[in-house]
């Protein structure tokens, strides 16, 4: 995995917890991470791409790919959407975590 603009907002205790609990091997858990890093990624940028207006669609997707690391990616979405962008992006992560836990607790 590596590093996103928004990995500092990233806070899956209990999701880690459950995957520990759940997968019986390695191969397993790390299957199951990859699947909730790609979920992650897919829900935050939709998040983001809601609420930032369409023109700036395209100059945002731009400076992700050239610099996915870049923390000033906050700003230039705080200027753009004139939102709390990290709260935005904590609420999605929260939500779909509560959505993986759910699905994971279904399946035992």
């Amino acid at each position: 995995m590596s590093k996103i603009f928004y990995d500092h907002l990233i806070i899956l205790e209990s999701v880690e917890a459950e995957i520990k609990k759940s997968a019986e091997t390695e191969g397993e858990r790390h299957e199951l991470w990859q699947l909730v890093d790609e979920a992650l990624h897919h829900r935050v940028l939709e998040s983001i791409l809601d609420k930032l207006p369409g023109e700036h669609h395209q100059e945002f997707l731009d400076k992700f790919h050239k610099a996915p690391h870049d923390e000033g990616l906050i700003d230039y979405l705080k200027e753009k959407i004139g939102e709390n962008v990290e709260e935005l992006i904590k609420e999605e992560i929260g939500s779909l975590a509560y959505s993986i836990l759910q699905e994971i607790k279904g399946v035992k």
